[in-house]
């Protein structure tokens, strides 16, 4: 029974290190960065745009593959 003791403790420690960020426990007060940039979300015009850009890329594609 001692031995699962000691097996547990030695699991938890191990987690407590890995689970340690930058010398703060709780990861929650940590200032997590990431390499994406803040871009906002584009506007309902915008991925109207976006998606009519497409359909024509498409047909023209299909036009050209048909020509072929």
């Amino acid at each position: 029974m001692a031995e699962c003791h000691s097996i547990v403790a030695r699991w938890r420690n191990y987690f407590s290190q890995l689970f340690t960020v930058h010398g703060v426990k709780d990861v929650g007060q940590a200032e997590i960065h990431t390499a994406e940039p803040l871009v906002p979300e584009p506007s309902t015009s915008e991925v109207e745009l976006a998606i009519d850009k497409l359909k024509i890329t498409n047909r023209w594609v299909l036009i050209k593959y048909w020509q072929n």
